[in-house]
């Protein structure tokens, strides 16, 4: 492996910094890798044609000594569904194939003005729908560790990309665990910030009304750390939270949640694993489980199903003979609900919230699954967890709740599987308190190990 493509956001940031290496050359190692490994795992859908040239006018300002951005130099992977200036967005879908955005998504706009290159466009499911990465347009995703499982949805290009180094850190969105679950199948980390804190406009489909509320573009990256410095750039000034000051991080208490649906022995080791490591680093495990929970997993569809539907039936009104399988099923599904039913939902959901943030007061992080199981097979719409037989739509409820309350949650990798297939849990925090969240993550992550190299596509 090329030693340029190794290296994290924040160490190419600061060797181009000093001069230690080129963008062109790192630029240049990137997309030799993508030319070697993409056809294997089909992560990345679209090239971006003037990365090369972009990365020589970065190396020119380094020289001329111009004064630079937090991410001068550094390639990046932005998820199809979210614009890109003159660079095809398609959101996995064949009606948008030709779609070419003249503006860029508020998010990326922040990112290139801080210096980052943008080396491609990274699979999606269609209009960002299931678990599972793969569209009649581009094909299917596989899993950097084993070609044979998927690498999850619907962020699941991004983090197969980034997993095998193809970019060192991009961009995802996460409306039901669409950042998470594909960070924990493919052994990075991801953050879903709370909502509002970045910018989510120019996605596609659209961030609007309700969906604003659980809808979020966020972060992924190898390592705990780059989450933090892209963040420092997504945010923009925005409030970002207070992080507990390093001493006070030391004797904080944590929870661990796992709730009604089963989760694998694995999963459960993982957990122990990340909650010993918060333990020895002087953080206090409480037995108490969090309140609310429970209750609010069930609230996702009620909340945000139909509204999503309603954005995707519009997009395709008129063209529904181009909708793909999952698309089609969607659009097939669409029931009518009240105004009064949604208006008690939110209600219900507020309650909630308001709840468990409180209890939070005395315990601000929560530990709890990704989900059931680690990655899948392609195609599998159930699993199989202790001897049971679920939906996979059911095994990933533990990340679908954070969205429904509106909480930061980072996935941080926290060991492998039976069949060596990565998984994570999750560490979840107050709103607006990301960089908390982070740190804790970052604990794990030291004690552990974080993200290893498959030897699958070495």
């Amino acid at each position: 492996m090329d030693e340029l493509t190794q290296h994290t956001a924040a160490q190419l940031a600061a060797l181009i910094r000093t001069r230690a290496i080129s963008p062109v050359d790192v630029v240049e190692a990137h997309l030799r890798r993508t030319e070697r490994l993409n056809p294997k795992l089909n992560a990345i859908v679209i090239l971006a044609p003037d990365a090369i040239d972009t990365a020589r006018k970065a190396e020119a300002a380094v020289m001329r000594g111009d004064e630079l951005g937090t991410l001068h130099g550094v390639p990046i992977t932005i998820k199809d569904t979210i614009e890109t200036k003159g660079l095809r967005t398609a959101a996995g879908s064949r009606l948008f194939q030709s779609h070419v955005p003249q503006t860029d998504a508020p998010s990326v706009v922040l990112l290139k003005a801080a210096g980052a290159i943008v080396l491609g466009k990274t699979n999606v499911p269609e209009m960002a729908i299931p678990y599972e990465c793969a569209n009649s347009l581009f094909g299917r995703t596989n899993n950097p560790y084993d070609l044979d499982v998927t690498s999850g949805g619907s962020s699941g290009g991004e983090a197969a990309a980034i997993s095998a180094c193809l970019s060192p850190a991009g961009l995802g969105s996460d409306l039901s665990g669409s950042i998470r679950v594909p960070a924990h199948f493919c052994g990075i980390a991801g953050l879903t910030p709370t909502p509002g804190l970045v910018p989510s406009a120019g996605h596609i489909p659209a961030v609007t009304g309700p969906l604003s509320e659980g809808a979020v573009i966020g972060p992924m990256a190898r390592a705990v750390g780059d989450l933090s410095l892209l963040l420092s750039v997504l945010a923009n000034g925005e409030r970002a939270g207070q992080p507990y000051p390093e001493e006070k991080l030391q004797g904080s208490r944590v929870a661990s949640y796992v709730g009604a649906v089963p989760i694998s022995e694995d999963t459960e080791q993982a957990m122990k694993r990340a909650l010993s490591a918060l333990s020895d680093a002087g953080l206090v495990l409480v037995e108490e489980k969090p309140p609310a929970l429970d209750e609010a997993t069930d609230l996702w569809v009620s909340l945000f199903s139909a509204q999503s539907a309603g954005v995707i039936r519009d997009i395709y009104q008129g063209h529904e003979e181009i909708a793909g399988q999952d698309v089609s099923a969607v659009l097939a599904s669409i029931t009518e609900s009240t105004s009064d039913d949604q208006a008690q939902t939110w209600v219900k959901r507020n309650e909630l919230r308001r709840e468990l943030i409180q209890w939070m007061d005395a315990t601000p992080l929560i530990i709890a699954p990704v989900g059931s199981v680690a990655a899948f097979e392609h195609g599998a719409r159930r699993v199989s967890v202790s001897g049971q037989s679920i939906s996979v739509f059911r095994a990933f409820g533990y990340s679908r709740v954070v969205n429904v309350l509106g909480l930061p949650s980072v996935a941080v990798p926290a060991g492998r599987d039976a069949n060596g297939l990565p998984i994570g849990v999750q560490v979840i925090g107050r709103p607006f308190e990301e960089e908390t969240v982070i740190r804790a993550a970052a604990i794990i992550e030291e004690s552990i190990g974080g993200w290893k190299a498959s030897e699958v596509i070495a």
